[in-house]
């Protein structure tokens, strides 16, 4: 019993060191540098371009709420991530592919910085946006990938519709 009890404890300490290996600041690229590269599931777009507001929030116990929305072709949301949990929190837009990529890399590397405009690396109690151009109809997903946080379930998707 004493091993399971220390085994439990070991993971528990391992998840904990690995959601604060990003630290735990912001690693959205400062205003004037973001790159608006087309990726499979839009283009990242101007604040001012967005003409409504999706509040997402993320939890401890590895949710988004909502997990799912859906938005039409041409359309461009600021997408207000919110991290109500304790612990650092990310969310990562993309295919089911490419989050699992990112995913891998982030499970050998959990300190790896990343600041890409489809990615909102937000501190516990605090909130971060994203402004998107869905211009790719589809099904597509979103997760947190930091180490663990992905395995345990924390995805999303969202469809874009034509």
């Amino acid at each position: 019993m004493k091993t399971m009890q220390f085994i439990a404890v070991c993971a528990l300490l391992a998840s904990a060191s690995a959601s604060f290996a990003h630290g735990n600041s912001s690693h959205a690229p400062a205003a004037g540098t973001m790159i608006k590269e087309q990726k499979a599931w839009g283009i990242a777009a101007d604040e001012q371009a967005a003409l409504r507001t999706l509040t997402i929030e993320m939890t401890d116990d590895m949710r988004f709420a909502p997990d799912h929305f859906t938005v039409k072709r041409g359309e461009t949301l600021r997408l207000r991530v919110v991290n109500k949990g304790q612990v650092m929190h990310e969310m990562v837009l993309g295919t089911k592919a490419s989050l699992d990529e990112h995913a891998q890399m982030m499970l050998k590397y959990p300190g790896m910085e990343h600041a890409e405009p489809h990615i909102a690396h937000v501190a516990p109690g605090k909130a971060e946006d994203l402004v998107w151009s869905f211009n790719r109809t589809g099904e597509f997903d979103f997760a947190c990938l930091i180490a663990g946080h992905y395995q345990a379930g924390m995805t999303g998707r969202f469809t874009v519709t034509e």
